[in-house]
């Protein structure tokens, strides 16, 4: 079998790798656990040496990790050279922060002696996709690492080259031989290293159906896992709010990446004294955002990350349009090569539209209206995905309450929703669940021991 990277943007193929057999991913999984034997005896200086050193490699060879995301998945080169230096960031974070967020937690008993150690679990599956394809997987790795596990990776199969880079980079930034695989494997090879018996862990970020099976595979063998999945993020924007500014926010965070981005915004969910001028300087800014090759300086949309994806996502846009919706701008499948599809404004969205009940994971923007703040934040909570939200409103303090009855996993106020290494991420509902980043994160692949010590 073989695995074959295609470029978005052009249709061509850029190179095609042997798949592993099903005994090479085994023997990757049996040296990673070898590794692991070792590494977590390791202290948090020691392996802070070669995560810091990773840091220093993806700041120095960001351009040509984010030419090779945007010729495997059509990032804007820009977008690519920011994810890369982000990955950094998580990186350095851990580093000098790892020790900290492990560090014994005493408790006081009738014991002379006691507290809670956290200790490693050992090797990690992590099964990541290709719309962030070094962040998705360095917000796993850089925790699982520091905290003593090691990791073995099951990238998306059109994003090959960035799942090697990745290998290569730890390895060459001095982590030992098997803390870190990448295995070229297809989908159904999955479950044979879900149930490998040296496999201790499994994370997964993708769609819900994905998280679901799984889930589902995990569990039957005990397996922990944190799932962080799909997320149909609502942005309300209240009669008080910054329009221009909510306006930028909201434009910004539904095209980034070409709206592939499970936290991207993507119901808006306006107040019915300020839903005209929105919509109208919404669709305006909409229209200014250059689509094009991702490797083109000053293109804002590059293409869809295959063509099958755009495709799907043109059908959800046309059903929507059938019952109801008002298409404002785009919605046509552009002619000529490449899987692009444009900026696009669905208004009138209602319960029953794909733009309603679905997730869109491409650059389409769906506008609701709503009566009052009750009524957005009962439309806000009205889906199966629980990802990330936001709120628009110059009283901050009325923002903060409002965010506190948003159901989701993150929530925000006048500002886009973003995964940071210093705070926990994840969903609640069907965007899953378990939290990475931050303190919360890095505990998730480690045994909470309870240790006892009677005087």
């Amino acid at each position: 079998m073989a695995i074959t990277s295609i470029n978005p943007a052009t249709g061509k193929t850029i190179k095609t790798y042997d798949e592993m057999t099903p005994e090479q991913a085994a023997a990757a999984v049996a040296q990673a656990h070898e590794t692991w034997r070792t590494w977590r005896a390791t202290s948090f200086a020691e392996r802070a040496k070669p995560m810091k050193k990773t840091a220093e490699m993806l700041r120095k060879r960001k351009d040509e990790l984010a030419k090779l995301m945007a010729v495997e998945m059509g990032k804007p080169l820009m977008q690519g050279a920011a994810e890369a230096e982000k990955c950094a960031w998580a990186c350095d974070y851990y580093a000098d922060k790892a020790e900290a967020h492990l560090a014994p937690d005493v408790i006081k008993t009738e014991g002379a002696k006691s507290y809670v150690a956290f200790e490693p679990l050992g090797v990690v599956l992590a099964i990541m996709p290709w719309n962030f394809p070094l962040w998705q997987v360095y917000r796993f790795a850089a925790p699982a690492l520091m905290a003593g596990n090691v990791g073995v990776l099951k990238h998306a199969s059109n994003v090959p080259g960035c799942a090697l880079i990745i290998e290569e980079i730890f390895t060459q930034a001095g982590f030992p031989d098997g803390a870190f695989r990448s295995l070229l494997i297809g989908n159904a090879q999955v479950r044979a290293v879900i149930e490998h018996p040296l496999v201790r862990a499994v994370t997964l970020t993708g769609s819900t159906p994905a998280g679901k099976a799984v889930a589902s595979q995990a569990g039957a063998v005990l397996k922990k896992t944190v799932l962080e999945l799909g997320g149909s993020d609502p942005y309300v924007v209240l009669e008080d709010a910054d329009l221009d500014q909510a306006v930028q926010t909201c434009v910004n965070s539904r095209l980034i990446n070409a709206g592939q981005s499970c936290i991207a915004a993507k119901r808006f969910i306006v107040v019915e004294p300020v839903r005209a001028a929105f919509t109208e300087r919404f669709v305006a800014l909409m229209k200014t955002k250059k689509m094009g090759d991702p490797l083109k300086e000053g293109t804002d949309v590059g293409p869809q990350a295959r063509h099958n994806l755009r495709d799907d996502l043109h059908k959800q846009v046309l059903a929507s349009v059938e019952r109801g919706a008002k298409l404002l701008l785009g919605g046509e499948v552009p002619p000529g090569a490449g899987a692009y599809y444009p900026p696009t404004v669905l208004a009138d969205v209602k319960p029953g539209m794909p733009a309603y009940d679905e997730e869109l994971f491409g650059p389409v923007a769906a506008i609701i209206g709503a009566k009052n703040e009750e009524d957005a934040v009962r439309i806000a909570n009205d889906t199966i995905f629980g990802l990330g939200a936001a709120v628009f409103t110059k009283d901050t303090e009325r923002g903060e309450r409002i965010a506190r009855k948003l159901e989701a996993g993150s929530t925000f106020v006048n500002s886009a929703v973003a995964s940071d290494p210093r705070l926990p991420f994840g969903g609640i509902k069907e965007s899953g669940y378990g939290r990475e980043l931050g303190s919360y994160g890095i505990k998730e692949f480690v045994n909470a021991k309870t240790v006892y010590v009677k005087g």
